[in-house]
């Protein structure tokens, strides 16, 4: 994970070489004035600040040595949304504490002060209200299982009822026997939370927590656009009640792996893409709906199921020809844990 770390004094570059020991990441990834920097192997900086905000954008974890203030002062221009900034830790120059002080659930930055503190032999100051009372963190929770959160509305009025009472929680899968504190089974009510691919809506604000076990197999016309792929997907997953953000991966046959519209819908959708030939979709076992112009043209019979399947993934969707694209869809086998 791209990790950057700053350091404004003598006593907190050696602490920051001991956390680039500890993480093995280089020297280089801490940031620092020229004065450090030649010292140690730092990055330089005529002044930090000035180039904060391409550091805050570029890293997904941002450790600062030094008081908190100093951190909060150099993050502050550059916060947009608990829902895309990095997480933040502040250490102070002893290595006593590790204060995660912002996306302490979402982005990680409790989970990381714990492990970081662990390493360094520190104490984690954890101040989210949730973790204080011991009480279940939506966001945590699902940033540590990857799920997508389907509305911050919902997960903000979560985390304040869960710390006065149990809220209802219901899934598509089968939970653990033992819930976290601040979870009840309960189909129904007027709060809750969840769990599955399915636009379900059990409560009267239902926040629900989209896990990413979904595969795409995708075949298409060549020359076929990122827009035309991306309708054909939507109006098949809205078609089953499928929530798209289940989607981690796009699987297709090699011959495509320069088709520039796929490439860009999986790029718009943050998926990877995968790409297998024509002899390694053929040799997925099961039964498919197998095409002759399909096989006369890139050597297998059906591309978008075989491709969707391959892997081991339990196909949900069948072929789906929409225009000038074919898509299926598998799901891998998930269960929620606390």
């Amino acid at each position: 994970m791209s990790t950057a770390i700053f350091c404004f004094s003598d006593r907190g570059a050696q602490l920051a070489l001991r956390l680039c020991g500890h993480l093995d990441i280089p020297p280089s990834s801490v940031h620092s004035t020229e004065k450090y920097a030649q010292k140690y192997g730092f990055t330089a900086h005529e002044k930090v600040s000035g180039d904060m905000g391409t550091l805050f954008r570029d890293n997904r974890l941002l450790i600062f040595i030094c008081a908190c203030g100093i951190a909060v002062r150099n993050i502050a221009p550059h916060l947009v949304s608990k829902e895309s900034d990095p997480a933040v830790l502040v250490m102070d120059e002893t290595g006593r504490f590790v204060i995660p002080i912002l996306s302490g659930h979402l982005g990680g930055a409790n989970e990381y002060a714990r492990k970081t503190a662990a390493l360094m032999g520190a104490q984690p100051v954890i101040t989210t209200a949730t973790d204080s009372a011991g009480r279940f963190s939506c966001d945590a929770w699902a940033a540590g299982h990857g799920c997508v959160i389907s509305s911050m509305r919902a997960a903000k009025a979560v985390s304040t009822a869960i710390l006065t009472r149990d809220v209802a929680v219901s899934s598509e899968y089968p939970l653990p026997e033992n819930l976290p504190a601040g979870l009840v089974r309960a189909e129904a009510g007027g709060l809750g939370i969840f769990i599955g691919i399915h636009k379900t809506e059990p409560y009267g604000l239902t926040l629900r927590l989209v896990p990413g076990i979904l595969r795409l197999g995708i075949g298409c016309r060549r020359g076929a656009s990122a827009g035309d792929i991306e309708s054909a997907v939507r109006r098949t997953l809205d078609g089953a009640r499928i929530d798209m953000r289940a989607v981690s991966e796009i699987a297709t046959i090699d011959v495509k792996r320069d088709e520039a519209g796929l490439l860009e819908f999986a790029e718009n959708l943050h998926a990877p893409a995968a790409f297998y030939s024509a002899g390694e979709l053929a040799a997925v076992a099961g039964e498919f709906e197998e095409s002759d112009f399909v096989r006369k043209t890139v050597g297998v019979g059906n591309v978008c199921e075989r491709a969707a399947a391959l892997g081991g993934g339990r196909l949900i969707i069948r072929k789906t020809a929409i225009d000038c694209v074919t898509v299926a869809a598998a799901i891998i086998d998930w269960r929620p844990e606390f």
